[in-house]
């Protein structure tokens, strides 16, 4: 362990030493502004415009490597006899991830956000001054060049250099390839080295930037406004969740971080806003697991005059839209399977599901008894159909591929939810499932006052006072007394969403900043 320490401390003492002499050279080693720069990939994108130019001054077509990989570029050269390589000039910027010097020459890997490219830095192309600040490079170092696009003669996309400039030092060692970033818990805690080192990280959350943008874009589109709701109830209402409790110091108060946005939302329904969704935080002090964090990001819709059937419609156009955005088409991967978005989505009944998957008819309440109990499952003094949607859940969900819309719920469990007109018993709600995954749930939205303060009453009777979710919003039902109109309600889970559209199989893979515990010091 001391003789790791000492390497450390040589390696960060040799970084240490090449800041002084950059200090030294008068160049700042923290560099500044550097305008005009253009991403690596559109600077990838421009190989087309590479020529041979013979020595006669004859411009020739580079062949095409990408359609002939095994093309040996090499040869190719030589056939077209003496002349050389003439391309655009470019300018980029990025991080530094491999370098190998060959004593007159470098050859760096520059990357930035939209990909890697290969630089080629020679003495005799960049000057001595330039050469001599390229001795003081390390890997992890943010540089700019200005140079020309060319290939070399093995056919790598390759920034000739002809000017280096010093944009900010390292003075940490980058993790090692093979023994770096293994540990899930350290790549979370150290994000801003997993998006760089770790393959596959820093696209996956630029693709969930991208989903995220097509579903403001769809609602925004659909005529949706977009609202900030408070993100500190006095009440924790809208889901039944344990919520994580603060002090505001100068009322002298308890709040609760919020867990839902729900009724915020409904509220803006009956001031006149017909079609509104907020897209935030929401924050529950229950547990973690691949497809739960305390902390996540979930989209609400309210449209009035809508149902839980034009949420379905919303709901699959918001899917597909964003499937869209990531260019991938409608079969996408999840793990070793494959999931196909191809719309319209599949549309079942709670019921029908659970008979299918259970072999027991759900209107049988001796029978729903009976399987619970071989299912181990608490049957005492407990709602017949909470009892049945437990054994839903554990002989049910798992089995949906997906993506399909369960739909038509025990009115009993959905106190949030109008009931149908002929069949009170049933719950005009879905929930969307994928791969054993609920990703958005979704109701026609209960607007009868009496019946929504009967229905808290009912969902709330047993609690003790103290317990956080034993009190009544009273103005969401005072609310409801001034009139709602009939709506619609949506929600969907972005991190569960990002996860399948980008084959995550963990939900702490998708937030920049899960929840850690504090890093132990010593």
């Amino acid at each position: 362990m001391a003789a790791e320490q000492q390497t450390g401390g040589n390696l960060e003492k040799s970084r240490r030493d090449k800041l002084q002499r950059i200090q030294e050279m008068g160049v700042d080693p923290w560099g500044g502004r550097f305008d005009d720069r253009q991403s690596i990939a559109d600077i990838r994108g421009r190989i087309d415009e590479v020529k041979f130019q013979s020595e006669s001054g004859e411009i020739i077509e580079l062949p095409d490597l990408n359609a002939d990989p095994e093309m040996d570029f090499r040869q190719w050269l030589a056939d077209q006899g003496k002349g050389e390589l003439i391309g655009p000039g470019v300018r980029a910027a990025g991080r530094i991830v491999l370098m190998r010097d060959t004593g007159k020459l470098k050859f760096i890997d520059l990357r930035d956000q939209t990909g890697q490219i290969q630089l080629f830095v020679g003495k005799k192309q960049v000057g001595d001054e330039a050469w001599q600040l390229s001795d003081c490079f390390d890997l992890g170092d943010i540089v700019g060049v200005d140079g020309q696009l060319r290939r070399t003669k093995t056919g790598e996309i390759t920034i000739f250099v002809e000017k280096l400039h010093f944009l900010c030092k390292s003075l940490e060692s980058p993790p090692e390839k093979h023994h770096g970033l293994n540990d899930p818990e350290l790549r979370q805690r150290m994000r801003y080295l997993d998006l760089t080192y770790t393959e596959g990280v820093l696209p996956r959350f630029l693709d969930r930037t991208s989903i995220v943008a097509s579903v403001r874009r769809t609602l925004t589109d659909e005529g949706f406004c977009e609202i900030e709701g408070p993100t500190l109830h006095a009440i924790a209402g809208g889901a039944a969740a344990r919520p994580f409790v603060t002090h505001h110091n100068a009322l002298d108060i308890d709040l609760f971080m919020r867990i839902a946005l729900e009724l915020h939302l409904k509220r803006l329904l009956v001031g006149g806003m017909e079609k509104v969704y907020e897209l935030g935080r929401v924050y529950r002090n229950e547990g973690i697991s691949p497809k739960h964090n305390p902390e996540f990001t979930m989209l609400e819709v309210y449209e009035s005059f809508g149902n839980y059937e034009t949420m379905m419609d919303l709901t699959e156009k918001i899917i597909v839209n964003a499937i869209g955005a990531l260019g991938r088409g409608h079969q996408l991967p999840w793990g070793d399977e494959t999931i196909d978005f191809s719309p319209p989505f599949a549309r079942r009944s709670y019921n029908e599901l659970f008979q299918e998957c259970t072999g027991v008819d759900p209107g049988d309440e001796t029978a729903v008894l009976s399987l619970a109990e071989k299912l181990g499952l608490e049957v005492a003094g407990r709602h017949p159909d909470v009892v049945r949607n437990e054994i839903f859940e554990e002989k049910v969900e798992d089995s949906l591929e997906g993506p399909i819309f369960v739909i038509d719920y025990p009115a009993s469990i959905c106190p949030l939810t109008k009931r149908k007109n002929d069949r009170p018993e049933i719950a005009e709600r879905f929930e969307l499932f994928v791969k054993g995954m609920e990703i958005a749930n979704a109701y026609t939205e209960l607007n009868d006052p009496d019946l929504q303060e009967e229905l808290f009453k009912t969902q709330l009777a047993g609690l003790s006072d103290e317990d956080s979710m034993a009190k009544m919003d009273h103005d969401f039902i005072r609310a409801l007394r001034h009139g709602m109109p009939p709506a619609g309600g949506l929600g969907i889970g972005i991190d569960r969403l990002v996860m399948l559209l980008t084959n995550t199989q963990t939900i702490r893979d998708v937030i920049l900043f899960p929840l850690l515990r504090p890093e132990a010091t010593s």
